[in-house]
């Protein structure tokens, strides 16, 4: 039986896919019609009120449209590209190593990628909300506001496994979207998705909230949370980072994917919900660092094959509740008394139904903070109170600096098998898989299929030991499958 069980590394996108897309502009041509001309109640200079609501004034959608729209910016990308080696392109690393005449070669050009996505401001002073794809790997961020001003913007921080990131111009008296709650959205209730989608500013669509706490397994982060709020609000290219606003014209959410075999809107698109993107950026701008809060458990949502594999030992007769897989047993769960085998019914008198749900209920807290958990055991029904712990193990909020290491690494990894282990006489380890174009394991050389089975002084026996790693990575040791041992020092 395949079983997946979901680790909270929580505070714990997938890049929105590209592709050329056919369209045809159709250009309507109108004579003589006389357009009554109406009073506008948005000619005022810029403020960071909006304009008083007003039922008849406003039937529909248009209040929060013309006023969310002011808060909405575009983000333009500009990403180096190192120059290719080759005639006329760049110096021969060959001809180089050996001191000999360049002949035919130029000097290597630096190249540079553009890129564009959306953002919102979140503060009158300049603080800009966006997705972590949309500045990733960035050496110049430009902003467009919707009045057509331009700012240079720099990264304040960022966070791959929500896939948000925080930035940040100079400038004042901004116009900004407050936050609103993405756990009070109703399913089919309207939203308002605005960004800048194929660098068409200021595009505003409408649509009504289809699903939500949906976990898609789409941002590129081992530990990554997924809870999306799914809408049917028009979204393609550019419109990731943008914001998802109700009817009042509070931000909702972030627009981060679509999910599309052509690369283009086909019905459907996702967003961060506001209630993890708050928490997100104001750690980012409070510690620099995002206070992840862990339960130190794996678990799983329970179907009819979990019951009559487990059901009878450990008297789980319905599918409510999310089942408690592995136990770390240096963690905050273990701590508290939780074991193998109890359903987690509720948190904090909320009740559980998803994986997803758990993860952004738990990517509400930091450490050092306590949840109630309400236990299922044995049919009967305990409570337990756990104190969340960072990723190093520890009741305490992380310092600026300290990294995730998994991110720091870029490379992806699994469990090493039983027989591995026999066959290689190691007690555990984790192999690449993946490698990543940045990242400690690209620098370091070190190539696929390694086997790592250390890290500075922390001993790497399976994936979750990664979040014990917060310092700085300066050594790594481990071993190749052949049985070739191999050690690698890092100079910072």
């Amino acid at each position: 039986m395949k079983r997946v069980f979901f680790f909270i590394f929580v505070l714990a996108a997938a890049i929105l896919a590209g592709g050329a897309t056919a369209y045809t502009v159709i250009m309507l041509k109108t004579e003589n019609i006389s357009i009554l001309q109406l009073p506008n109640p948005f000619t005022s200079s810029a403020t960071n009120h909006f304009t008083s609501y007003s039922e008849q004034k406003y039937p529909d959608l248009t209040y929060a449209a013309e006023n969310a729209v002011k808060g909405v910016v575009n983000i333009e990308k500009i990403e180096e590209v190192k120059p290719q080696y080759g005639r006329q392109g760049g110096q021969n690393p060959l001809f180089e190593l050996f001191g000999m005449p360049q002949q035919g070669y130029g000097t290597p050009q630096p190249q540079e990628r553009k890129s564009g996505g959306s953002g919102v401001i979140i503060s009158s002073d300049g603080y800009i909300v966006s997705n972590n794809h949309v500045i990733e790997n960035a050496s110049k961020l430009k902003v467009t506001l919707n009045d057509g001003s331009t700012y240079d913007a720099r990264i304040i921080g960022a966070d791959p496994t929500t896939d948000i990131a925080l930035i940040k111009i100079d400038a004042e008296n901004l116009f900004t979207i407050p936050f609103g709650s993405s756990n009070d959205l109703r399913l089919g209730e309207w939203v308002l998705a605005i960004g800048s989608p194929f660098d068409l500013k200021s595009t505003v669509t409408a649509g009504i909230v289809s699903a939500k706490a949906r976990n898609l397994n789409m941002i590129p982060s081992q530990f990554r949370i997924e809870s999306f709020i799914q809408t049917d609000a028009a979204v393609n290219p550019g419109n990731s980072g943008g914001a998802l606003v109700n009817t009042g014209g509070e931000l909702v959410g972030i627009n981060t994917m679509i999910k599309s075999p052509t690369g283009s809107f086909t019905g459907y698109s996702f967003a961060v919900p506001s209630s993890i993107v708050e928490k997100v950026v104001t750690d980012l701008k409070e510690y620099g660092v995002v206070q992840r809060a862990m339960l130190g458990l794996s678990f799983m949502e329970i179907n009819d094959e979990l019951v009559a594999e487990v059901g009878e030992r450990y008297n789980i007769d319905s599918k409510e509740g999310l089942y408690v897989g592995n136990v770390d047993p240096h963690g905050a769960a273990h701590d508290a008394g939780i074991v193998e085998g109890d359903v987690i019914v509720e948190v904090n008198g909320d009740e559980i139904t998803s994986t997803s749900q758990l993860l952004e209920t738990i990517a509400m807290y930091r450490p050092n903070e306590k949840v109630k958990l309400s236990i299922k055991r044995d049919g009967k029904m305990k409570q337990f109170d756990v104190t969340l712990r960072n990723m190093s193990g520890k009741a305490e909020l992380l310092k600026r600096g300290d990294g995730d290491s998994f991110d720091a690494l870029g490379a992806k990894f699994t469990n090493i098998s039983e027989k591995q282990k026999k066959s290689l006489q190691i007690r555990g380890g984790i192999q690449i898989v993946e490698i990543e174009n940045v990242g400690v394991i690209s620098k370091a050389r070190i190539k696929k299929g390694f086997i790592i089975t250390q890290i500075n002084d922390t001993q790497i026996r399976s994936v979750n030991d990664l979040s014990r790693v917060t310092d700085s990575i300066t050594y790594i040791d481990g071993i190749y499958p052949n049985g070739r041992g191999a050690s690698f020092s890092l100079v910072q």
